[in-house]
């Protein structure tokens, strides 16, 4: 999307990232995410915890509604939505950042019971979460904040990006999956 930054970190079970327990490589990476809007100058924080507003359900269908422990927010509305997953000796930090646009639009993709609930959700939404563009005021490109996310990721977790071109036989996988699988209608048009 060119509206929305979506990132997933996936990396070797380091110290540096996975040590201890869920919770704290959680706060781990938190710490680079916060460090990232540093780098924009948005003011955003994670906390501990969030009090549940009034009527809110934390497992309702728009995720975005409601920030979850440690999650970041500006001014008191969830600006990065985050989760985590594990297997063996890997984790997958996965999340999204509304550079801009109407967050509404999720409404528009989930079921409700009639209209009458999805425009409730659709308020009860731009109540509580931010875009990007609203936390500062202006348009940030999806280029500015991908290079403050990698500047921010190299800081934290002390590591060096190379930038180079696929190999041949990286395009040449990139190619076998995409016929095999990701331009397979049991793949594109899965429920």
């Amino acid at each position: 999307h060119t509206d929305e930054l979506t990132y997933a970190v996936i990396a070797p079970a380091t110290h540096e990232i996975m040590g201890g327990g869920l919770l704290e490589s959680y706060m781990r990476i938190s710490r680079f995410l916060l460090m990232a809007l540093d780098h924009l100058a948005v003011p955003a924080v994670s906390q501990k915890e969030y009090p549940l507003p009034e009527g809110a359900n934390p497992k309702g269908p728009v995720c975005f509604e409601v920030p979850s422990n440690y999650e970041i927010t500006v001014n008191g509305k969830k600006l990065i939505g985050s989760a985590q997953f594990r297997r063996k000796e890997s984790v997958l930090q996965h999340g999204s950042l509304p550079l801009y646009g109407d967050l509404t639009r999720i409404t528009l993709a989930l079921n409700h019971t009639d209209e009458e609930q999805r425009q409730q959700s659709a308020t009860r939404l731009l109540e509580r979460a931010i875009t990007l563009e609203q936390a500062l005021g202006r348009i940030v490109t999806w280029q500015e904040a991908a290079d403050a996310f990698i500047q921010a990721f190299a800081e934290t977790f002390g590591v060096t990006w190379e930038i180079r071109p696929l190999t041949s036989d990286e395009l040449a996988r990139v190619a076998q999956l995409e016929e095999e699988k990701y331009a397979h209608p049991s793949w594109t048009e899965r429920v």
